[in-house]
């Protein structure tokens, strides 16, 4: 399968779903450019799920293999309507083997040493900042982790996440709005501590001066 860019590509919510079971369908038939249609409408999701999953570095080749896999095992989706959810099972199963795999002589980092692994290579605050949200968004709970992923990182819309996902607009409004804010608390947390250390700091300096 020809390797893709992950793209964001704009959705139109009326009749999304007929449109992805003929998709589906003729993919199943043998048609690999509807193949290619599917992958990239759900190609964002994908890739979100497995950015909150497995190191960054691996999310780009491991997408692609998500997708062969799901082409090769297309036939055996029983409800064309639950293609996003099929996906989203294939995609935690591809991240979880791809720790059991014995020939991955790399362990996964926990989030902390990740955090500082990045913010090492970056130069920029904005850059660290964001290394630091990524590492504090993968300890949050799956059903919290998930949508947050998929709108902050991949720009996905709350009824564009339910569609993908196969989950029903309220339940992702209202994990967005509590991922949101556990989010935040962690991030306060995380960063308080230093604000107090460069305060302290800043009063010794002071008085010594």
């Amino acid at each position: 399968m020809e390797r893709r860019a992950v793209i964001a590509q704009p959705m139109t919510e009326t009749c999304a779903d007929d449109a992805d079971d003929a998709l589906v369908s003729a993919a199943r038939a043998g048609d690999r450019s509807a193949f290619g249609l599917l992958y990239d409408r759900y190609a964002r999701m994908v890739h979100g799920i497995l950015l909150g999953r497995v190191p960054p570095r691996e999310v780009d080749d491991l997408v692609q293999e998500v997708f062969l896999l799901a082409l090769r095992k297309l036939d055996s989706l029983r409800d064309l309507s639950r293609f996003g959810a099929w996906l989203s099972t294939i995609t935690r199963n591809r991240a979880n083997d791809y720790y059991r795999n014995s020939s991955r002589v790399e362990q996964p980092m926990e989030p902390e040493e990740e955090e500082q692994a990045q913010s090492r290579s970056n130069d920029h605050v904005a850059e660290q900042e964001a290394a630091m949200t990524l590492a504090v968004l993968r300890t949050l709970a799956e059903t919290y982790r998930e949508p947050l992923m998929l709108r902050l990182v991949e720009g996905m819309t709350g009824p564009e996440i339910a569609a993908r996902m196969g989950l029903t607009h309220g339940s992702v409004r209202v994990n967005l709005h509590r991922g949101m804010r556990m989010l935040r608390e962690k991030l306060a947390e995380k960063a308080g501590p230093k604000t107090e250390d460069n305060t302290k700091t800043a009063k010794t300096s002071g008085q010594n001066a």
